[in-house]
């Protein structure tokens, strides 16, 4: 295994490009209607194994069905106002006085001021596809005048070394900046653009090149190297701050989704309670039991809620788990691991 972490999420993700998309990239609807389908499938395909089935069990006992849905009120009930409650947890932290409001406005335009001094932008770009595509572009002009700076340099490998490091830049960036383009906040793609620019192993890389040839750098060179270094660290801040941004976005649209699917799933509830008589229901659709496809059909829609919460979920937690870290920390395992342990 290399030392070197690829630069992209996907080459840096274990397992398959298809688990990485379905728990990243999926439209969380449609991933949550694909389980849907699935434990619909799998309920029905029950049915051919050899188990009691549905029918013969409602004549046994003629609740079955009514207890089955019975059971499902409270899990639906008690999950709606608990998202609910998580959505409010949310919003409550945009309220607060107005000292600290203004606090919240005063540190935001530091750190742009901040960028914009180190980047040589007039402005800064209000929106975060583009402010983030700005921040990218001031690491390679940074890159690039580090390049020019060692056209002086009498350190042959020192020279080879800045030179690999920031054509490799160059080219990272550049790939990062053209999948920021043109997307909006809100989707997921902003985001998915941000964790491609991996600047906590470019921070170390330029790191550890000071470091090994402190006495070869020129002040000129040192200079410009620290100036790349701290346009770096502007990127984790701002990539974390969307990222806060962007799970607010979420946990609200998670808890929307949850009230508009909970009064029909307690409908769905309602009925098959109130209404549905297994003996009632007779006939086979393709040779199955109209009463399975029913039953089966009925039990999914009320799981609706716990299963957008699972879609939801899946990414927010898939995320947070890439990118507990801030700075030049790995927490992956590659062969400097084991070249620690020799």
């Amino acid at each position: 295994m290399s030392d070197e972490p690829s630069d992209t999420m996907r080459e840096r993700a274990e397992g398959s490009g298809l688990r990485l998309w379905v728990l990243m990239r999926m439209n969380r609807y449609a991933l949550a209607g694909a389980i849907l389908l699935g434990v619909f499938v799998a309920i029905v395909s029950l049915g051919f194994v050899g188990l009691n089935p549905l029918r013969i069990l409602s004549v046994q006992d003629p609740d079955a069905i009514q207890t089955l849905f019975s059971s499902m009120i409270g899990p639906i009930i008690t999950g709606v106002t608990l998202v609910a409650t998580i959505g409010q947890l949310v919003l409550s932290q945009e309220l607060g006085a107005v000292g600290d409001q203004r606090e919240r406005m005063q540190e935001a335009m530091e750190f742009r001021r901040d960028i914009e001094s180190k980047t040589d932008q007039g402005v800064s770009p209000p929106e975060p596809s583009a402010f983030l595509r700005e921040l990218v572009a001031g690491v390679e002009d940074h890159a690039e005048r580090l390049r020019e700076e060692m056209a002086d340099e009498r350190d042959e490998e020192l020279k080879e070394r800045v030179t690999d490091y920031v054509d490799a830049l160059d080219e990272h960036a550049e790939t990062v900046r053209e999948e920021i383009e043109d997307t909006q906040f809100g989707t997921f793609d902003v985001l998915w653009a941000a964790l491609d620019f991996n600047y906590s192993w470019k921070i170390f890389q330029a790191r550890q090149i000071r470091t090994d040839h402190s006495d070869s750098l020129s002040e000129e060179a040192d200079e410009a190297l620290d100036d790349l270094i701290v346009s770096l660290q502007f990127f984790g801040p701002a990539r974390e701050h969307f990222k806060t941004l962007y799970f607010q976005h979420e946990l609200i649209a998670l808890s929307r989704s949850l009230l508009y699917a909970g009064p029909p799933a307690l409908v769905v509830v309602a009925a098959m309670i109130m209404y549905v008589d297994p003996s009632s229901v007779s006939g086979t659709v393709l040779g199955i039991d109209t009463l399975t496809l029913l039953v089966g059909g009925a039990f999914v829609l009320t799981l609706t809620p716990f299963v957008l919460l699972i879609s939801y979920i899946l990414r927010i937690a898939t995320v947070a788990q890439r990118t507990l870290a801030m700075g030049p920390f790995i927490l992956r395992e590659s062969s400097r691991d084991a070249e620690s342990d020799v």
